[in-house]
């Protein structure tokens, strides 16, 4: 068979398998255009349990697409505090306004028009397109590309942008329309997250496809899929600041640019300050003492944190202060300083 046909043999089957197998999700239960682009947004580097509850309390807040718009951008953060990557909030709203804009308030239908909504690629836009409006649209994605490289035993390096265009126009070429175009992306990522799974080896005794596997035929499936070492993380040094005065903390908005845009931190240095830098950074200090060393991964970098508690006379200009219970209900701070807001 050549892999057009292990493709157009095997999505079928997988459609079926996956009406029978699907699990009952918030999303799924409603699968509006509005509802898929928001979960899929969420569900990016980011796992299913963990985006129910914001997915719940993200629609509560916001149930549509005039809303979105017009939303807050504090509000906003809040309500995606703690899912990290807080760029696909600001993309959310910015593309919310060009839907009120240039589309009359209603997500487009085809791939092509969705891609040129904010934070919207191609995977986002091949999910929202056959989910929602059932064109025949694939959304490769790592799992996507893990299953078809076991499929076709295909030793293409699933890490290089042309290899998922290529497995995206495969897929393409013979997918479905109609509803069955929504069950094959959804039961592709599926059989991806269940099944094919990335570590250990693939459950293929379950799998609706294993008969047509060349990798599983010849032995080695877990061999797949070749992917390229990735880069190392570059390690940064941090020095983070808690400031109080009275019963008040300091904190300030990060640049609209870059790492965390937008968000609310504690004043925060690049490098490891000792004691006496702190001190002479802040000579009227009552008190400076340590609190603890911390550490967060975000997808390319890493940041070492060392952390200072300092007690101030007065009330510094250039600063916000507010007290803990404030900054905790009301201010959107990254999870990399969830060490230091756990210690207000």
């Amino acid at each position: 068979m050549t892999d057009r046909d292990i493709l157009a043999a095997a999505l079928p089957r997988i459609a079926d398998w996956d009406a029978s197998v699907r699990r009952d999700l918030p999303w799924r239960r409603s699968p509006t255009p509005y509802h898929v682009w928001i979960s899929e947004i969420m569900l990016q580097q980011t796992r299913i349990e963990a985006v129910i509850p914001y997915y719940e309390r993200f629609l509560a807040a916001l149930p549509d697409v005039a809303a979105l718009a017009a939303v807050d951008d504090d509000a906003l953060m809040k309500l995606w505090e703690g899912l990290g990557y807080y760029s696909r909030a600001r993309n959310l709203k910015k593309a919310a306004q060009q839907i009120i804009e240039r589309f009359g308030g209603e997500l487009p239908a085809t791939a092509e028009e969705l891609r040129s909504l904010p934070g919207v690629g191609d995977y986002t836009a091949g999910a929202i397109a056959s989910l929602a409006f059932h064109r025949p649209e694939p959304a490769v994605d790592g799992n996507v590309l893990r299953v078809v490289s076991r499929l076709l035993a295909s030793r293409d390096d699933v890490m290089s942008p042309a290899v998922r265009k290529s497995v995206t126009a495969q897929l393409r070429g013979v997918y479905p329309s109609g509803e069955k175009a929504a069950l094959v992306t959804e039961g592709l990522m599926e059989l991806g997250e269940t099944v094919c799974i990335p570590n250990g080896e693939p459950l293929c005794g379950a799998c609706p496809v294993a008969s047509l596997c060349r990798a599983r035929a010849a032995g080695d499936p877990a061999q797949y899929p070749v992917r390229s070492a990735p880069k190392a993380r570059r390690i940064e040094e941090r020095t983070v600041l808690l400031l109080r005065c009275g019963g008040k903390y300091a904190i300030r908005r990060r640049e609209e640019k870059g790492l965390l845009a937008g968000l609310w931190e504690f004043p925060s240095f690049s490098g490891t300050l000792e004691e006496p830098q702190i001190a002479a950074l802040f000579p009227a200090a009552l008190s400076i003492g340590p609190c603890g060393r911390a550490k967060h991964i975000f997808t390319h970098v890493e940041w070492h944190m060392t952390g200072w508690r300092v007690v101030l006379p007065e009330e510094l200009s250039g600063y916000v202060w507010e007290t803990a219970e404030t900054i905790r209900r009301e201010y959107s701070l990254p999870t990399a300083l969830k060490a230091y807001r756990d210690k207000l």
